[in-house]
Order: structure tokens, then C-alpha cells, then sequence
């Protein structure tokens, strides 16, 4: 079997052109929709708090809605249209002082096979937040999007909501990158199939570039490339033409890299490199 192929010599690419068109009309469609959350899901989203802890504040009359001190935790609201203030803090209107009260962290873990991406499990199985209590972690941290239980690799935490939203929405069209590891060799009438597009069970794909790294008698590495995130995207592809995955990694997501991260391990994310791609992604707002 072909070694595990871990490259971190690769540049950021730039985003096609098509899926820029793509990312202006869903932006369109998204800025003409009232979208309305619970509440607790917008403070969580500002990176304020966990949704729990957002409505212990409700609770304790911490939160104001449009000038009104809030008591109901199941209160929906438009945050395009409506006022938040937690703890005096205008969530819309939020100063730099107000924000190096919450100043934005972010964490790389190494995600192992086995391993859930939840807070908790009824069933006792093992869960990547397990580490982070392990470390005497208390902030409330988010995954940007997630890997399912047999995949293993990179997965990017913050406490920032609306960050993790940029990242891992499809309208920014943010480029994740895998390591597929799938039985026997791999036409090219495949990889030329799935680089078009593909509907999966009734679920549309959009181009994913696929590129052989590896091969010998028995198995081959690939080097998978999209920009969504839907769930088992890649498993699903693969599948559709007919490969069996038998090991998946991703080993890339946005700018962050999984380069020589241990397996099982989590890494904060120096000030200095995260100041650099916040000003990156500010241009994807």
C-alpha cells in the first residue's frame, strides 16, 4: 500500500470564476431572505458564549432586545433587523474594546478514526471535545464544519461564530483539500466524471477536482479537492463512480494546514499567524 502523501508545499489557489458567480447570486438570495434564529444562536454565533450559557444570561437579565431586557430563552430574531446587547455589549455595534472582551481564538486538532465531532455522546463514545476538557479548555468553541466518524484529519475550532460561518459556508466557495485512500487503480473517465459535477441521490455537486498522488497493484491515493462541505461529500463522490474509500484524510482547510500536526492533537493558532488571516478573511465578507 502507497505511503500516506502529506504535502505542505502547496499555494492557495484562487477561486474559479464560475464559483464567484455562483457565491454572488447565493449572497444575493441570502441578503433578500429575513432570516430569522433563536437568539441564543446569534449571541453563539458572535462568539460570546455557548447557546446554554446564552440563555443562563437570559435568565439572569443579561441579554436586552431592542431596548427591552429579555426573559424568554425561545425568542427568534432577525439580526439583520434587531438590537442584541449582552452584558452592555451591542452584538451589531461592537467597539474594539467591547471585542478584546471576546477577542477571536482558534484551534487546529487532528481528528482521529473513531471519533466523534460532538460536545457529548449518549453512548459513551469517544468525542473530540474530550480533549478539549482534557486541557482545562472552558471557552465555548465551535468546529468549522465537521468530519464523520471513520474520517480522519484536520478540523478547525474558533469562538468566533460568524468567522466560522465565512469559512465554511458554500458562498465562499473556501477550498478543502483530502487525501482518499481507494481500492485498486482509478480511471480517468472517473476522475473526468466528477471534475463536471455530479447529482448524488438527489444531491447536486458541484465540480470536485480529483488528482492521483500515489498507486500500486492494490490501492491508490488521491488527492481530492472541493469547495463545499456537504455531508460525506466526499465518500458520496467517491462512491457515485464506483471507488471504495478505505482511508480519508483532510489534510486542508482555507489556509490552515495539517502539515506535521500529531494525530490526536489540538494546536492554538499563534496570534500573529491568526491576525494575518484575519485580515485574509475579511476580504471574503
Amino acid at each position: 500500500m502507497p505511503g500516506i502523501p502529506f504535502s505542505t508545499a502547496q499555494k492557495l489557489e484562487g477561486i474559479p470564476e464560475s464559483c464567484c458567480n455562483e457565491a454572488k447570486e447565493a449572497s444575493n438570495i441570502e441578503s433578500s431572505t429575513d432570516q430569522k434564529m433563536r437568539i441564543s444562536k446569534w449571541i453563539a454565533m458572535a462568539g460570546i458564549c455557548s447557546r446554554r450559557q446564552a440563555e443562563k444570561k437570559i435568565l439572569s437579565n443579561q441579554v436586552v432586545l431592542n431596548g427591552n431586557v429579555l426573559r424568554d430563552v425561545g425568542q427568534s430574531i432577525n439580526p439583520k433587523v434587531d438590537r442584541v446587547t449582552v452584558d452592555g455589549i451591542d452584538l451589531m455595534r461592537r467597539k474594539p474594546e467591547d471585542k478584546a472582551s471576546y477577542p477571536r481564538k482558534l484551534w487546529l486538532a487532528h481528528k482521529l478514526k473513531g471519533e466523534l465531532v460532538t460536545t457529548e455522546d449518549p453512548q459513551g463514545r469517544r468525542t473530540i471535545f474530550d480533549r478539549f476538557r482534557q486541557m482545562g479548555l472552558k471557552q465555548h468553541l465551535m468546529p468549522v464544519g465537521r468530519l464523520d466518524y471513520n474520517t480522519e484529519g484536520l478540523l478547525v475550532f474558533t469562538n468566533d461564530g460568524e468567522y466560522a460561518r465565512q469559512l465554511e459556508h458554500p458562498k465562499f466557495c473556501v477550498e478543502r483539500t483530502y487525501r482518499a485512500l481507494v481500492r485498486g487503480n482509478v480511471l480517468r473517465s472517473k476522475i473526468d466524471e466528477l471534475a463536471r459535477g455530479a447529482i448524488v441521490n438527489g444531491v447536486k455537486y458541484r465540480p470536485i477536482q480529483v488528482s492521483i498522488h500515489s498507486t500500486d497493484k492494490k490501492d491508490s491515493w488521491l488527492q481530492v479537492k472541493l469547495r463545499e462541505g456537504k455531508n460525506r461529500e466526499v465518500r458520496n463522490a467517491l462512491a457515485h463512480v464506483r471507488l471504495i474509500v478505505k482511508r480519508l484524510i483532510r489534510v486542508r482547510f482555507g489556509p490552515y494546514r495539517l502539515a506535521d500536526l500529531p494525530s490526536g492533537s489540538v494546536l492554538e493558532v499563534v496570534p500573529k499567524v491568526l491576525e494575518k488571516q484575519n485580515s485574509s478573511t475579511k476580504k471574503l465578507a
